[in-house]
């Protein structure tokens, strides 16, 4: 049975991508002008894919996200494997994008391998609250590590945060990242960053294809979410909010539909249920 589920997961990853060249030329769009995470707003989530023709797969796309990770629907397929990462410490830069901070890498920081497949790690940066939910619960904070191969095909890696004691990679960060708080497009060399200090913590992982989380919202990219939910403390929350221009209470779309995707759960041990999160 797993080596069947395992051919379907790879036939239907197979479909969408035959595709996906055609869509990798629209990456994130950086200027939170164009659009905001206020509800009632025209420029809010629920008017994305209307403010530009080719934002329309916000509104009109099948494979959006994020998602619920509903245990009841996942399928268990530990031929998937376990993450490889190749991660080396690079020279990294903090941005304020005005709707989020990211940390980027101009090159150098290492890779994951999908099905034989390099995705070279471009940048990470954060949400607050999560955008993925699991069973329906949405955490205080989602980490994005955005990957890419040479040919632009996007994998991203996602970890949620729960409150508790503080996060040991964001800590490092906390004086860069004052230095560009309310200030758009702001940039901070932040100087030799090892990428290995991002925590995953469990070998355990859901994986779904589905879209960027912010406009154009592009299909065809291939999500790893861990199974392990971290802790980040409250004032680093605080930080990452308060540094966001204009003071957004939350920078998370909202949960999209499934829409019958497959949504695939790796263990290193095969069992015959979903253990509970």
């Amino acid at each position: 049975m797993a080596s069947f589920l395992s051919v379907l997961f790879v036939l239907h990853a197979l479909a969408f991508l035959a595709a996906y060249p055609l869509l990798v030329a629209s990456q994130e769009v950086e200027d939170e002008k164009e659009f905001d995470y206020r509800k009632g707003s025209v420029k809010g989530p629920e008017h994305w894919g209307e403010l530009h023709k080719e934002w329309s797969n916000c509104s009109r796309g099948r494979m959006q996200s994020p998602i619920d990770l509903l245990n009841e629907r996942v399928v268990v397929l530990p031929h998937l494997g376990r993450l490889r990462r190749t991660y080396m410490p690079a020279k990294g830069t903090i941005k304020n994008r005005g709707h989020d901070i990211m940390l980027k890498w101009e090159s150098g920081a290492g890779a994951m391998y999908i099905n034989g497949t390099e995705f070279f790690l471009r940048q990470l940066h954060w949400h607050s609250p999560s955008e993925h939910t699991i069973n329906g619960r949405r955490y205080d904070l989602e980490l994005h590590m955005v990957h890419q191969t040479e040919d632009n095909q996007t994998a991203v890696v996602g970890i949620l945060y729960k409150i508790g004691r503080q996060d040991t990679f964001l800590q490092q960060l906390s004086d860069e990242i004052k230095k560009v708080i309310d200030k758009k497009e702001a940039e901070m060399e932040a100087g030799i960053l090892d990428p290995r200090g991002v925590k995953i913590g469990s070998r355990k992982y859901y994986r779904y294809l589905g879209s960027l989380t912010t406009p154009p919202c592009t299909e065809g990219v291939i999500w790893t979410i861990s199974k392990k939910v971290r802790t980040v403390s409250r004032e680093q929350v605080k930080l990452l909010k308060d540094a966001v221009h204009d003071n957004y209470e939350a920078n998370a779309r909202p949960v999209q539909p499934a829409n019958r995707r497959p949504i695939y759960f790796y263990t290193p041990r095969f069992n015959a249920y979903v253990p509970h999160v």
